[in-house]
């Protein structure tokens, strides 16, 4: 088993110094050097303890997400000197083994949850013809409803769910005939802003099923169970009273996809909170083989939920009665609880960031943080991990926004073990109020022939509309290349891979354009505009490209 060291050494993993007006975060090159020598003793440690003496031995990368020793990690000490934090209920307490997530999030085809898996690496299923010419051709496209403030189509991070159904399923639930017996039928699962929950045939473009109406808009990425049962999760981004639910429907909401039913609702406003705020931008994880819930709110709780399903396929029934362990938690020097990232999750530990940059990682197996790092800027960015050696490495970076006007964005690379930073670089961002500059799209970590790639999106950098995709080495942090663009983009890039293993970059922005690109040089092979911003993050079924956009609409569009 992999055991987690945390020697009185890792007291300051991170040491940052703030300027009075908060436009400036510095860290020193002695603060530098202390941290590079204190991962140096750490791994010493841990190559003494696991018997492995060899310094020449190189770090294996699992790109599948196979390993051959598949163990829970055992947390032996906790660094919690400057985390206050706090369970709603006390004594909860699993063996590692018995919270642990399996090595792949589902059986099932498609993109089930926010970048497809609870490594939040995957969002793009199966892959394009080794023939395609790289052009964007859009097949279909579908005007939702409207929201008087908040207008219609998807906002960040508004990622579709997309899903092949098991034919057995399909059967029972509220599909429309024609596709209940339809050959290889795949449907797309899209929140809108005009608070809607909308449902198509990813071939035709045609409505599968009746909308589910939310009323509130949704901001967020819906979540499908990842065992392929019925159920549908889904948070709401901004409130709006609903007479069905009254003024406090403001949360987080299970539907039963046999006939549309909710099934359960986590009002947002809780008393519980640090903060009031009920808003659930982030997207659920399933642990299919323990029926929990994993997701954080923008009130500063981290949810561990206990789903008891039943699910009866012969009588076409589902139900749910969550449990929820709630865990609330304040760390010295950051005065912004909030998760609006998607909770990642490797094995027993979860990982997110919140509304002060300050990254947690909880074990789940008691729900307690196991370290965190000091606040830096607001990170709304999802964590990306990446595993090498039976190790997680976290992929991260911050928005310029807590800074005040303009600053930098700082990409980073942590052990996930020791929350050590491995390296660290900076862009500048432009700060403008509500819609703010630096990273917000989630990285992409390169596989096939982008292996040893990471790939940040920094918005507002150069000019106020401007930004910049950059494709760093993932073991130095060294540009590899950069594309400046003509317009900044909040939405997450996708990478999608031909028979050969060819890398490419499916890239949407401001200005309403959807790229392509080369993955190994950045080149741009075509591009296609759609009119108003692309906010929301695409998701990729084979050579199938969906995302909804400020517009009003969705689209579905093919690499030809």
């Amino acid at each position: 088993m992999l055991k987690l060291w945390l020697p009185a050494a890792c007291a300051v993993i991170l040491s940052l110094s703030a300027c009075n007006n908060v436009n400036q975060l510095t860290i020193s090159e002695e603060e530098t050097e202390n941290q590079r020598n204190m991962g140096e003793e750490i791994e010493k440690e841990e190559k003494e303890l696991s018997g492995n003496n060899s310094s020449e031995d190189k770090a294996e990368r699992v790109p599948t997400g196979q390993s051959d020793k598949y163990e829970p990690i055992v947390v032996e000490n906790y660094f919690q000197d400057h985390i206050e934090f706090e369970l709603e209920k006390d004594n909860v307490f699993a063996e590692p083994d018995q919270v642990m997530f399996p090595e792949n999030y589902t059986d099932l085809e498609g993109v089930l949850t926010f970048r497809g898996g609870h490594w939040r690496d995957r969002p793009s299923f199966g892959s394009i013809s080794s023939s395609s010419k790289m052009v964007l051709e859009e097949q279909w496209s579908f005007t939702t409803g409207h929201n008087e403030d908040w207008g219609g189509g998807a906002g960040w991070t508004g990622q579709p769910a997309i899903i092949k159904w098991d034919e057995e399923i399909r059967k029972v639930m509220n599909i429309k005939e024609e596709f209940k017996e339809k050959e290889n039928f795949v449907e797309i699962i899209q929140g809108s802003l005009d608070g809607n929950i909308y449902f198509f045939d990813l071939e035709s473009g045609k409505q599968s099923r009746e909308p589910i109406r939310v009323q509130n808009p949704i901001k967020g990425s819906v979540s499908v169970d990842s065992r392929g049962y019925p159920l549908l999760y889904q948070g709401d981004g901004v409130p709006r009273s609903d007479d069905k639910k009254g003024e406090d429907n403001f949360g987080f909401n299970i539907f039963s996809l046999l006939d549309g039913e909710l099934l359960h609702h986590i009002d947002g406003r809780d008393e519980y909170a640090y903060r009031e705020w009920g808003a659930f931008d982030g997207s659920a994880l399933i642990n299919r083989e323990t029926d929990t819930l994993i997701t954080g709110g923008e009130n500063g709780i981290f949810y561990n939920i206990k789903l008891n399903t039943v699910f009866d396929k012969v009588e076409g029934s589902i139900s749910v009665s969550p449990e929820e362990q709630k865990m609330r938690y304040e760390i010295e020097g950051n005065d912004y609880q909030g998760i609006e990232n998607s909770v990642a999750v490797y094995k027993n530990i979860a990982y997110f960031a919140d509304n002060g940059g300050s990254i947690l990682a909880v074990n789940l197996a008691d729900n307690k943080p196991i370290w965190a790092l000091p606040p830096l800027d607001d990170t709304d960015s999802t964590i990306v991990l990446e595993i090498i050696d039976d190790v997680p490495f976290l992929y991260t970076g911050t928005e310029v926004d807590i800074q005040g006007e303009n600053g930098d964005a700082y990409l980073r690379k942590i052990n996930g073990i020791t929350g050590e930073v491995v390296w660290q670089k900076s862009h500048f961002a432009y700060y403008y109020p509500g819609v703010v500059g630096g990273v917000l799209a989630t990285p992409v970590l390169g596989k096939e022939s982008m292996d040893g790639l990471i790939i940040y999106t920094v918005a507002r950098h150069q000019g106020l509309y401007e930004g910049i995709m950059v494709a760093l080495d993932s073991e130095t942090g060294e540009e590899v290349w950069r594309w400046e663009m003509d317009d900044y983009a909040w939405s997450s890039p996708v990478d999608v891979y031909n028979e050969n293993g060819d890398g490419f970059l499916i890239q949407a922005d401001f200005g309403g354009n959807l790229h392509i690109l080369n993955g190994l040089t950045g080149e741009v092979l075509d591009s296609k505009n759609f009119g108003r911003n692309i906010e929301a993050s695409p998701a990729v079924y084979n050579d199938r490209i969906v995302f909804a956009s400020r517009s009003g609409k969705i689209h579905q569009v093919k690499i030809k």
